[in-house]
């Protein structure tokens, strides 16, 4: 039987399909209670911000995921401008929330890029599975 490590989850890749297989991986692995997706790094970061409010208001933190799985190769805005953007929220969202880069990107340019974050605790190619949820240690 599966244990819940994390109250809530995100997923930001614009592939739906991928955001739709990763979102039952996490599902089937029953490591959380709330899975929230986005197609895109803007719309994720409003989410925070709501949701920050939400909690600051309710005493209630349960909006804000624990970990980020955050693909890198997006239009409009890559991962890397989310990881820019999300070092620019508020230290309660950072401290809450921890970053696993989840990408079909194999290159070591983007792996060390990656590292440079403070919030960047991981580093998955895809696909996700049962194991590489098993292995996080975030």
């Amino acid at each position: 039987m599966s244990q819940i490590k994390y109250n809530a989850v995100m997923l930001i890749d614009d592939n739906e399909i991928d955001n739709l297989i990763n979102q039952r991986v996490i599902e089937n692995a029953g490591i959380c209670n709330h899975i929230f997706t986005h197609t895109g790094g803007k719309s994720a970061i409003e989410f925070l911000k709501n949701a920050e409010k939400v909690a600051t208001s309710s005493k209630d933190n349960s909006l804000l995921p624990q970990i980020i799985f955050l693909d890198i190769d997006m239009p409009l805005m890559d991962g890397f401008q989310f990881l820019d953007e999300f070092d620019n929220l508020s230290d309660t969202i950072k401290s809450h929330c921890k970053i696993v880069m989840l990408t079909s990107s194999i290159s070591i340019k983007d792996t060390k890029r990656s590292k440079s974050y403070n919030n960047v605790k991981e580093y998955i190619n895809k696909p996700l599975s049962k194991e590489s949820l098993k292995a996080l240690d975030v």
